[in-house]
């Protein structure tokens, strides 16, 4: 009888991609965060670094996705560079954080328009890194885009 293969949140190798990864990542939005202060009690760094890493995010997994399925580097790639160092440069936290900042010190509609505009943008940010994803990748990647598909899957 052969043993059901362990998910990769309980291995050893995959949590140490994603942790590596991670680091990085925090350490990339720790140090733009010092360099990029708020401007007009505007978290303009967190802001920033989150509509960039929604753009870079969904290019990465539609570019590894249009170059077959998510095992052997493609996974590896996924998990150090989308889940490890992509998580930890995204702050959605910080997001929560800055927005009760802002409310508390009575900047409540830039509180809402903080909030609002990231998830907007950020949507948008991934949308458009899925785009050139597909746009630079093969045809195949081109007709796997998720976008434009009706009820059925079919994306044309």
């Amino acid at each position: 009888m052969t043993r059901a293969r362990r998910a990769d949140h309980l291995r050893a190798g995959p949590v140490a991609l994603v942790a590596a990864g991670g680091a990085v990542g925090t350490a990339l939005r720790a140090g733009i965060a010092l360099l990029v202060h708020p401007v007009g009690g505007f978290p303009v760094a967190v802001f920033g670094i989150n509509i960039v890493g929604a753009f870079v995010l969904g290019m990465l997994l539609q570019a590894l996705t249009a170059h077959g399925p998510d095992t052997g580097r493609r996974r590896t790639l996924r998990l150090l560079l989308g889940t490890g160092v992509l998580g930890g440069f995204t702050t959605y936290s910080a997001l929560s954080s800055d927005s009760a900042v802002l409310l508390t010190s009575g900047g409540v509609a830039l509180a809402f328009g903080y909030g609002l505009a990231t998830v907007v943008l950020g949507a948008l940010a991934s949308w458009a890194g899925i785009a050139l994803g597909a746009a630079l990748g093969s045809p195949e990647g081109r007709d796997r885009m998720p976008v434009d598909s009706d009820a059925s899957g079919d994306p044309r």
